[in-house]
């Protein structure tokens, strides 16, 4: 596809630093998944604009006063991007 074109290169952008930064800056991350893993897998399940968000929003948290933990990619688009979502996909109300 011509649009997933976006998607496709920040998902090699994140490859290429798992591939060539990662091995030099040692494993650190406090999450599970890790963080690479995480915007990988955010950016496979919502795409470039939602998936980078939530990429961008986990980098953000991770550091130093973040405790970290358990931190799954949501299953839900953020809600800052569901206007994005199909109206074929969304809720309808019973009429």
């Amino acid at each position: 596809m011509v649009s997933d074109w976006p998607r496709q290169a920040l998902v090699g952008l994140v490859k290429g630093y798992r591939l060539l930064l990662s091995p030099w800056l040692g494993s650190s991350c406090r999450f599970e998944p890790t963080c690479s893993v995480y915007a990988i897998g955010a950016l496979e399940r919502h795409g470039a604009l939602a998936g980078g968000y939530l990429m961008l929003r986990r980098l953000g948290r991770c550091g130093p006063w973040c405790e970290g933990g358990h931190d799954p990619v949501p299953d839900v688009v953020p809600s800052l991007f569901s206007h994005l979502v199909s109206p074929s996909s969304e809720k309808k109300n019973p009429s």
